[in-house]
């Protein structure tokens, strides 16, 4: 008994003692990048199973024993040991693992890393397009994700960018993409009354973005439900960080050129021309050249209106047009401020920008003054707020429509044979009181000065938002966001305008819009790690009401060129107001599992109400699913050196398109059945009750992998999307006393792959890093139901089964008969078995047309090298596509047309058929006459291109020597954009689609549209 007594007081005495060696310490786990607290951080004591993990604040407590190791682990960040030591507190800072798989990627609603995501979603960070010199965040986008394709489509400053994302997904409805900002949806619709689409992104300060998510297939966008048949743009903007504050100054000032010119006729070539062109024509006719009514006359006469003599100079002009609407050394300026920082409990980013920019075509400009405030308050351990608020107020100085006479770029019709100013009066030739029929064609010059087209907005997009946690790993957060855009367009030409616009006494116009649009998110997120097993779930509902109002006057007959203002005007001579608006309500769930690191499984499924659809038809249903298989982490995959990681994913959901304006599916009257003065109503659109969403189905099969510890790494895809239940107008019997109504019929499909690969080539002092992504979408129209839908100029885009949306229809252009220099067509007409009639014919009227291009690329993508050196960087990036067909016949029809009309001409004509040139696919220059001239596939060109979108060279100045003068760091940097392009067009530009022409169909087509501009600029970047 004595012995048992004795060893059990020296048991207790030990464990006293080994129990006394062990204290408790505390500490909080924070991103060593943000500062931000990371829950969920896995603490084990090193050498032991024991340990614990850190709280939605990311604090822990532990027992640990003397002279313990402390192991931090968490996915995404590089795992750390810290001895303890005698420290009682603990607080690490946790470095993100650079592997891009650790990534952060928003999916909407949420975040993952990107190791887990079995979806496809392309991340674009803030570092691959700051200071990009483009006012809009979706031009910036342009070749940077597989899967993309970015038009920019003219260089006006301000219009509009086409964004398609694994291509068009409607005949009818909207092909955009979904934006959302920090949980907003976004106002992207076009809002201009004239002019060509506007871009209301433009309105944005890209370099307050902290990166940009592309949901591309059902899994990672069936979230958004029936707005995502598009895909899904989710922009996250810049917010504080737990540091010192910093402030960063950048100022960039740069030139602008046109990236090309189309060589046209001078003025001798131009007199040669048309006098062999007016020849031919007396030849053809049997007439006389100098008999009165002869071409050969006429144009004699043409050119003795616009001799030296006429204007009273000591010699003909020899004008060249091209050089007069284009400015060669149009100016940028931005300035951009930023103020960041915070503590523990207070974050906030403070940003201002101003940026001017001036159009490579006379009179178009662009400027934007723009600021924000991010902010972010841990109030306690469970709950947080913040707010987001961004204003800006954007002013264009704006141009008309490509199809217009004033658009500058028209001028190149002129007569180079006429003078710029007219010499008795000193003004642009044209303008009153000078001859009003000088030149050939109105003068877009008269309008500087005489006329403006102004659109001027206010922005602004801001939210608030508080989260509070409930339990472990479960939180609650609800959001408030406003859209609020204030247009105007003012427009105002004087007496000297009226060839142009028949106001005799001057014109002006006056449009405003205004939009108000809410959008508020409440959902839940729980997510928690159970051993092997880990689950993130959101549950939520959102709502969104968007309301636009318009109201327009215009007047005329002003007294004097002073008063500009529609006040003035003694007839008020239009003028309407209008409203409109639409709702949307919505559930959704989501649900993300992992098993071992090795095994994901996601579902998603959101139901959306909405106003636009009929009473039977007003909610709809859209899952999705998607799973993973980590093949990397299996233990006969997981010690290979060579395949680092290697991951299978496949994803299946439904998706919609809402995207069809507010009204579609209601009975309509209008009132505007008045007879003289007694006002009346008349019906004006039949109902549909049962009308409901396009509906979009897209299978995706993928794998990520990477080799050599991630030194090489990409992604695969295969996608297949069918769209059905098209919105279309469909006829209707007569009888009903409307031609159509808008139904759900038909179907066409979309279907491709993607290829992405990143290398680190080399990763020493000097490094060099290589992002390259490709891509090629194949879009099909399965059934329209017989119907014919057409577009674009005389028509010469259609849908046609079997083919993809707005293929070339028209005729197909044979050459030039060496005989007589007729333009010749194949006929095309059917035979009785079949086949198409071949033969050759000089009689246009004798043709069929026939299915004639394609004006979407087979391939699109984009390759970035970078490199560094001490303190050298250099970008170099391509992007391009190839496959597509672009329409010329805009622009050919008048200056390519062989001597139609008196327009000037492209040089190449002067290679027309002659006896003595008969070898030439150009036909004979007839004077009035369509020898050639006619829609056909003679102005059909290959659209592809490659151009060196970014170059940028910059230098950080060592730490040594601004360390003199209170700066963390200085950069200097010289970037150009769109400094080559490597193409067959013979137009200005490849990346073409004329502004007042573009549509769902019409795709391609060139109308004197304005080139992209060739920028170059210098900056300096300062942190404090």
């Amino acid at each position: 008994m004595r012995k048992l007594f004795l060893f059990s007081m020296c048991f207790f005495c030990i464990s006293g003692w080994l129990i006394a060696q062990e204290r408790t310490i505390t500490g909080q786990v924070t991103s060593s990048t943000d500062q931000q607290p990371l829950p969920g951080v896995s603490v084990i004591i090193k050498g032991t199973s024991r340990g614990s993990s850190t709280d939605a604040s990311g604090k822990y407590t532990l027992s640990v024993p003397e002279n313990a190791i402390l192991v931090f682990s968490f996915i995404g960040y590089l795992s750390k040991e810290v001895p303890v030591g005698n420290q009682s507190i603990v607080n690490v800072p946790l470095v993100t693992d650079v592997n891009e798989l650790s990534e952060i990627v928003v999916t909407g609603y949420g975040s993952q890393i990107k190791r887990d995501v079995t979806g496809n979603i392309a991340r674009v960070t803030s570092k691959e397009i700051e200071n990009t010199p483009t006012p809009s965040l979706d031009a910036a986008l342009q070749g940077r994700a597989a899967g993309v394709l970015v038009n920019q489509g003219t260089g006006k400053l301000g219009q509009a960018v086409q964004v398609r994302i694994r291509g068009a997904s409607s005949i009818s409805a909207g092909t955009q993409p979904l934006y959302v900002v920090d949980g907003i949806v976004l106002t992207t619709g076009d809002q201009s009354s004239s002019g060509g689409a506007t871009n209301p992104l433009a309105d944005i300060n890209f370099n307050d973005v902290e990166s940009f998510e592309i949901l591309k297939d059902a899994s990672a966008a069936a979230i958004y439900g029936s707005r995502a048949a598009n895909g899904v743009v989710v922009i996250t903007t810049k917010r504080g960080k737990s540091a010192k504050t910093n402030v960063t100054v950048n100022y960039q000032t740069g030139i602008s050129q046109p990236t090309r010119k189309v060589r046209m006729l001078n003025a001798t070539e131009y007199v040669n021309f048309y006098r062999q062109a007016a020849a031919n024509s007396d030849r053809i006719e049997e007439l006389d050249p100098a008999s009165e009514d002869s071409y050969t006359t006429y144009m004699n006469g043409f050119f003795d209106y616009y001799s030296a003599e006429t204007f009273g100079t000591d010699k003909a002009a020899n004008t060249n047009w091209q050089n007069e609407i284009f400015l060669n050394d149009a100016p940028s300026n931005q300035i951009d401020l930023n103020v960041s920082g915070g503590s523990d409990k207070t974050r906030f980013f403070i940003s201002g920008q101003y940026l001017d920019q001036k159009g490579i075509l006379i009179g178009n400009a662009f400027n934007r003054i723009s600021g924000r405030i991010n902010l972010d308050q841990q109030v306690s351990k469970i709950f947080k707020f913040g707010f987001n608020l961004s204003l800006a107020r954007s002013f264009n100085d704006r141009l008309s429509g490509d199809r217009q006479f004033d658009n500058p770029l028209q001028a190149i019709a002129l007569t180079p044979i006429s003078p710029i100013k007219d010499p008795t009066t000193g003004l642009a030739i044209g303008t009153p009181p000078g001859d009003p029929d000088l030149p050939n064609y109105y003068n877009p010059l008269i309008n500087i000065g005489n006329a403006y087209y102004r659109q001027i907005g206010y922005r602004n997009i801001s939210n608030v938002f508080g989260e509070l946690t409930l339990l472990e790993g479960l939180t609650f957060r609800s959001e408030f966001g406003i859209d609020i855009l204030n247009q105007q367009e003012e427009a105002y030409y004087n007496a000297k305008t009226n060839r142009n616009t028949s106001g005799a006494n001057g014109l002006g116009q006056n449009y405003y819009t205004g939009v108000l649009n809410y959008t508020t998110n409440n959902y839940f997120s729980y997510n928690k790690v159970f051993g092997i097993h880990s689950l993130g779930l959101t549950l939520g509902t959102s709502y969104q009401q968007s309301q636009t109002k318009r109201n327009y006057i215009e007047g005329r007959q002003f007294p004097g060129e002073a008063y500009r203002l529609i006040q003035s005007a003694a007839l008020k001579s239009g003028g309407f107001s209008r409203e409109s608006n639409f709702r949307f309500l919505s559930y959704f769930l989501r649900a993300n599992y992992k098993l071992n690191e090795k095994y994901l499984l996601s579902v998603s499924a959101r139901i959306d109400g909405s106003s636009r659809f009929g009473k039977n038809s007003k909610y709809g249903f859209f899952p999705a699913a998607s799973a993973g298989w980590v093949l990397s982490e299996e233990d006969w995959l997981k010690d290979n050196s060579f395949m680092s990681f290697l991951k299978l994913r496949t994803s299946y959901g439904l998706t919609g398109n809402a995207e069809i304006g507010n009204f579609p599916q209601l009975g309509l009257f209008a009132g505007d059945g008045n007879y003289g003065d007694t006002p009346g109503q008349r019906p004006y659109q039949l109902s549909n009750p049962n009308l409901k969403w396009e509906t979009t189905t897209q299978t995706d099969v993928g794998v990520d992998f990477g080799f050599f510890n991630n030194r090489i790494s990409g992604e695969i895809d295969y996608y297949f999307k069918e769209t059905k239940d098209l919105l279309l107008n469909v006829n209707v019997p007569g009888s009903t006393g409307f031609p159509t109504i808008i139904q759900n019929v038909g179907k066409l499909q979309n279907q491709g792959w993607e290829f992405v690969l990143n290398t680190q080539n080399l990763v020493n002092e000097f490094k060099w890093t290589t992002s390259l992504n490709l891509s090629s979408n194949r879009n099909k129209v399965i059934n329209i139901q017989g119907q014919i839908i057409e577009a674009g100029l005389e028509n010469m885009s259609r849908v046609v089964e079997g083919q993809p949306i707005g293929v070339f229809y028209t005729a197909e252009y044979a050459g030039v008969d060496p005989t007589n220099g007729d333009a010749l067509w194949y006929k095309n007409t059917l035979n009785a078995d079949g086949s198409r009639d071949r033969t050759k014919t000089n009689d246009y009227t004798e043709t069929q047309r026939v299915i004639s291009g394609n004006p979407w690329p087979s391939l699109v993508g984009g390759i970035t090298n970078t490199f560094s050196y001490k303190g050298f960087d250099l970008s170099i990036f391509f992007n391009g596509q190839y496959g597509n067909k672009l329409n010329f016949y805009g622009v050919g029809r008048y200056s390519s047309a062989n001597g139609r009309y008196e327009d000037n001409q492209t040089a190449d004509q002067l290679n027309a058929w002659t006896p003595e040139n008969k070898n030439t696919n150009i036909p004979e220059a007839r004077l009035f006459y369509n020898n050639g001239a006619q829609p056909s596939t003679r102005f059909i060109y290959d659209g592809s291109f490659l151009r060196l979108r970014t170059l940028t060279l910059g230098y950080t100045i060592p730490q040594s020597i601004i360390n003199k003068v209170k700066i963390s760091k200085a950069r200097i940097y010289f970037s150009a954009q769109n400094l080559l392009t490597i193409t067959n067009y013979k137009g200005w530009d490849p990346e073409v689609n004329a502004d007042d022409i573009v549509s769902n169909i019409a795709q391609g087509y060139d109308f004197y549209s304005a080139p992209q501009a060739k920028t170059f600029l210098v900056g300096i970047n300062v942190n404090f």
